[in-house]
């Protein structure tokens, strides 16, 4: 079973691509149903892919490198619970960007989905 695209971009929380000191985050929020994922597939950001070990998952306080994520250590998003995506080492230019991200999940496989936002400088 396949989830389709247009229902994981719900995940995404619109208006918060944004800028940091150090590189660009986004939030996602849950609100399909509470889920694992034991891979994150590299962001790729405006066609060009960002190395997953300068992407990090943050949910609750707690960090991990796309490239830490794995079946004994998943990423974990409960249902309306808010998690930040960042990337070190790269900003983005005022304006719209399109963003891919995936997941590989138990029992779904490989679920994938694209955004796109507008930066607004934090």
């Amino acid at each position: 079973m396949k989830v389709p695209a247009f229902l994981l971009k719900r995940l995404f929380v619109k208006g918060s691509l944004r800028n940091t000191s150090g590189g660009f985050e986004f939030k996602l929020k849950n609100q399909l149903g509470s889920g694992y994922a034991y891979g994150l597939l590299p962001l790729v950001v405006d066609g060009e892919e960002v190395p997953a070990d300068r992407s990090t998952f943050s949910i609750n306080g707690k960090t991990m490198t796309f490239t830490e994520v794995s079946k004994e250590s998943p990423a974990s998003l409960a249902m309306n619970k808010e998690a930040t995506i960042a990337v070190e080492g790269q900003t983005l230019a005022p304006g719209a960007h399109k963003v891919k991200m995936g997941f590989i999940v138990t029992g779904l496989g490989e679920l994938r989905f694209d955004l796109v936002d507008n930066v607004v400088d934090g």
